[in-house]
C-alpha cells in the first residue's frame, strides 16, 4: 500500500565519523580541532525512527536503508545508501502517511516506493525502532561558518523480529557547509577529530550504523 507524496525529497551527502562511548565519558574538547573557533549547543533533539525492509532482507543487501523519522529538523523519510564518498540521503517530508503511537507500520509514500523500485519492491515491513535522546552541537569557524555537527547520541534501539532491546551511547562527527574541501585536508581533519575523540574515551564505531548495531550486525 502505498501514499500520496506531498513534495518532492531533498538529496545530500553525509560524511562522519562514529565513535562508540561509555555512558560517563566527557565531550572531546572540539574548539581544539583546527579551524574551530566556537562551538555552539548543545541543542536537544528526540527522535523516534522505524526502520523497514523487505522479510528476505533486500534493501540490507543493496547497503540501503529506509526509515520514517520524527523529531528534530530532518523528520521525515529517509533512505540512506552507502557509497564511496559516504553516506546519500534522500528525504522526504513526513506528509500524513502514518501513526507516530509505535502500534502500527506508517503507508509508505508513493514517490519512495519509486525510488526503490530498482533495489527492492514492496511489501516493507518494519524491522527496528531507534529512539534517540540526541545532544547536538555546531562547531563553527571564525567566519561563523559551520565545519561540523558534533552529536551525542543515547540511543534505545529495539529489534522487531527477535524483541531484543540494546541501549548505547555513540558520537556522531558529520562535516558541513565550511569543512575543508579537499580530500587530504579533510583526512588532516578526521584524523586529529579520532586523536581528540580517543582522549575524552572515544573508540570507532564498531558498526557502520545504529540500524546495524541494532539488529546485532
Amino acid at each position: 500500500m502505498t501514499a500520496p507524496e506531498h513534495d518532492g525529497p531533498t538529496r545530500s551527502l553525509e560524511i562522519e565519523r562514529k565513535y562508540d562511548v561509555d555512558a560517563t565519558a566527557a565531550l572531546p574538547e572540539w574548539v581544539r580541532l583546527p579551524g574551530v573557533a566556537e562551538v555552539a549547543g548543545p541543542e536537544r533533539r528526540e527522535l523516534d525512527a522505524r526502520y523497514f525492509d523487505t522479510v528476505d532482507g533486500r534493501l540490507a543487501q543493496a547497503a540501503t536503508a529506509l526509515r520514517r523519522r520524527t523529531g528534530g529538523p530532518d523528520a521525515g523519510w529517509h533512505i540512506k545508501q552507502a557509497t564511496p564518498e559516504g553516506k546519500l540521503e534522500t528525504h522526504w517530508p513526513l506528509g500524513d502517511s502514518g501513526s507516530d503511537s509505535g502500534s502500527g507500520d506508517p503507508v509508505v509514500p508513493a514517490g519512495i516506493v519509486a525510488e526503490l523500485a530498482d533495489v527492492a519492491a514492496p511489501p516493507y515491513t518494519a524491522i527496528a525502532r531507534i529512539r534517540n535522546a540526541r545532544d547536538a552541537y555546531a562547531l563553527i569557524d571564525a567566519a561563523g561558518g559551520i565545519i561540523a555537527e558534533f552529536v551525542d547520541d543515547h540511543v534505545t534501539a529495539t529489534d522487531l523480529r527477535r524483541g531484543v532491546e540494546t541501549v548505547w551511547r555513540e558520537w556522531e562527527l558529520e562535516l558541513g557547509p565550511a569543512a575543508p574541501a579537499s580530500d587530504a585536508e579533510r583526512a588532516a581533519l578526521f584524523a586529529e577529530a579520532d586523536r581528540l575523540a580517543a582522549a575524552a574515551g572515544g573508540r570507532p564505531a564498531a558498526s557502520a550504523s545504529k540500524l546495524g548495531r541494532a539488529l546485532g550486525a
